[in-house]
């Protein structure tokens, strides 16, 4: 009221050019403002307290609030108005001591809602100004900060910077390849080119973190801004005094993707450090709810393998299709006992039931099938570590084969609708005892669907990056205890996707499949395992070689310097799915798939590796044991050979 009061005072200064005394020689203070202010305050209060003006927090004041203030103050202007010759109608029928406003220029109600607006918005604006910027500075300084992208995510970056309890950053600007907004302003920070100058400008401008404002980005260009941010750190390496050793690492950050956004994972403003998975970033996957939610929604549904990284994304994506009950199995309690306390308190409406047992043992499986009756099982359980498998061969065929056998006989004996094995590209053309164990799965799985009612399929793909026992986990250990970092060869490839895109094409492929299909999931392009450990070490802000030493230390036994998985090709067949396909191949002979399981069998305890690779090559005949003198010898491109049918 005492601005409004204020700001009414100057209009009728500014009408009579700042003199008290008008043209007919009256004071105007007297005359016009004191007998009017009564009426102007009045009607902006009543009309600004109905619109809840007063409530605004200055603070947090925007644009939203100057469009409130100038609608307010047109109303209220407007009401001004009809008050004002209201009065003067009164005033000339009755007369009385009113008569004294009549004359009042009209002029003096346009400026008092112009200096109104001036003084109430000023306000307001002064007083975010003031909380921003006497803000403390952070303890380590202001970091100088470039923004990659100059649209509505930079926007709300800028805004939550400028929010922040302390001072961490002084924006120094932002790049977009968009030419409209090159020379412009958001919030005071300009847009000083394309993104193809971040380079030069971070080497101009001392740049001590990069920012990618780019939620939308996709695959390709979030790799073209990764290798850009690569380049980055290699000049900042030579700043200085003119060694790679005299230079600071620059710090990469981010806001989370589209697929976390919408997922309510994360804010469109909230910063975070760049992941290997903006690194290899691939697009998000296209769901077919319908089909996926009709075999889960109230459905009882079973996860062989929960605490695993696979299989405890495949429970928290099955939950959100609010199936009847969840059955959770897996022999180590404590990795049960952390997804169920974060499936509880995620999903509460969703009824839970840890099923602690090993795969292997049957009377387990068959008492849990019997119990639960589910209709959905997902078999994600597995030895997986290829090493480890060489060295303990008779464990791999014990777990992998005889494991999923025990657990596909259930389903099918309990009448389970949909069964989905999870594969592996080591089952392709196999090097290792781990594949061959997991081809001798799919062939046992494969042979089985032709022989009863449930809809047995499998799902092979890749690498999953993240996972447990994986190689970014180990890299990120390895740099925290100042290295080195391990490399096995210079030249090994692996196929990768992240665990939330794995666990969504493994129900979408449980959704499409048939009876015996095998799916290949699309694994894009593989990486060299070199260049994903020196982007792990510049991710953590350091410098490959320098900072962190890479060693490397050859091939372990039964690995391949390229995996070899492929969506396309003339045993491919396409699915409705872009990134899904099945692999054409005729199921094994019953007599074939019987004498497997008979030979192999024994071998269960069995503690000596020539001994499990001659029987496996029996079944397997594409397999290439892994010999010590071939462990640099690159793949043969030869196709990958069909299982065995009745020969």
């Amino acid at each position: 009221m005492g601005l409004l009061a204020v700001g009414f005072w100057i209009a009728l200064a500014v009408r009579f050019d700042f003199s008290f005394i008008t043209a007919n020689d009256r004071n105007w203070f007297y005359a016009y403002y004191l007998p009017l202010l009564p009426m102007v305050l009045a009607i902006k209060c009543v009309v600004w307290l109905a619109m809840g003006l007063h409530r605004g927090t200055w603070r947090y004041v925007g644009l939203g609030d100057a469009i409130s203030l100038l609608a307010g103050s047109q109303i209220a202007l407007g009401l001004v108005f009809a008050g004002y010759f209201l009065w003067q109608t009164i005033t000339l029928r009755w007369g009385g001591t009113t008569a004294s406003v009549a004359g009042i220029p009209e002029t003096v109600f346009l400026l008092d809602w112009l200096f109104g607006v001036m003084l109430v918005g000023g306000a307001r604006m002064f007083g975010r100004l003031m909380h921003e910027e006497s803000r403390p500075v952070a303890a380590g300084g202001l970091v100088r900060l470039l923004i990659v992208g100059a649209g509505d995510a930079a926007e709300a970056v800028l805004r939550e910077i400028s929010r922040m309890p302390e001072q961490r950053y002084r924006v120094v600007g932002l790049i977009d390849d968009n030419p409209a907004k090159a020379k412009t302003r958001i919030h005071g920070s300009p847009v000083l080119g394309p993104i193809s100058r971040l380079p030069s400008l971070c080497a101009t401008h001392q740049i001590g973190e990069i920012l990618i404002a780019l939620p939308r980005a996709t695959n390709q260009e979030m790799q073209r801004i990764i290798s850009l941010c690569r380049a980055t750190q290699m000049a900042a390496d030579m700043r200085g005094d003119g060694s790679s050793t005299g230079a600071t690492a620059l710090r990469f950050r981010t806001i989370p993707s589209l697929q976390d956004i919408l997922a309510g994972k994360a804010a469109p403003n909230q910063i975070r450090d760049v992941s290997v998975n903006d690194l290899l970033g691939r697009d998000a996957v296209q769901t077919d709810l319908g089909s996926v939610g009709q075999m889960l929604h109230g459905q009882v549904v079973a996860v062989s393998g929960a605490g695993g990284s696979i299989g405890s994304e495949l429970c928290r994506t099955i939950c959100r299709f609010e199936p009847s009950l969840l059955v959770l199995m897996d022999k180590a309690e404590n990795a049960i006992f952390e997804i169920e306390r974060e499936l509880k308190k995620e999903f509460p409406a969703v009824k839970l039931i840890p099923a602690i047992g090993d795969i292997s043992d049957p009377v387990r499986v068959e008492q849990i099938f019997a119990d639960f009756q589910p209709s959905t099982v997902f078999h994600a359980a597995a030895h997986k570590h290829v090493p480890l498998a060489e060295s303990n061969p008779g464990e791999a065929i014990r777990n992998n084969v005889f494991g999923t056998k025990t657990l596909a006989d259930a389903a099918a004996t309990s009448g389970v609708k949909n069964f989905v094995m999870i594969s592996t590209d080591k089952a392709v053309n196999p090097s290792s005892i781990m594949g061959a164990t997991k081809r001798c799965a799919e062939i046992y799985i494969q042979s089985l669907a032709r022989r009863c009612h449930t809809n047995f399929i499998t799902v092979r793909f890749g690498n999953v990056l993240g996972s447990n026992g994986s190689v970014v986990p180990i890299f990120k250990q390895q740099i925290a205890a100042g290295g080195p970092v391990t490399v096995t060869h210079p030249e090994m490839r692996r196929y990768f996707m992240t665990i939330p895109e794995a666990s969504q094409l493994v129900l979408q492929a449980g959704a499409l499949g048939q009876r015996g299909e095998i799916f290949v999931l699309d694994m894009g392009q593989p990486v060299r395992i070199l260049d994903l450990a020196r982007d792990v070490i510049i991710l953590c802000g350091l410098r490959p070689e320098v900072d962190i030493p890479i060693v490397f230390t050859g091939l372990r036994p039964g690995e391949k310097l390229y995996e070899e998985l492929s969506i396309r090709g003339e045993n491919m067949v396409q699915t409705r799915h872009p990134k899904i396909a099945i692999w054409k191949s005729e199921p094994a002979a019953n007599a074939h798939v019987q004498k497997m399981i008979d030979e192999l069998e024994p071998l269960q305890h069995c503690t000596v590796r020539e001994q499990v690779l001659f029987a496996l090559k029996q079944f397997v005949p594409e397999m290439m044991p892994w010999q010590a003198e071939t462990r640099d010898a690159k793949p043969s491109n030869a196709p990958i050979t069909k299982p065995i049918g009745d020969n």
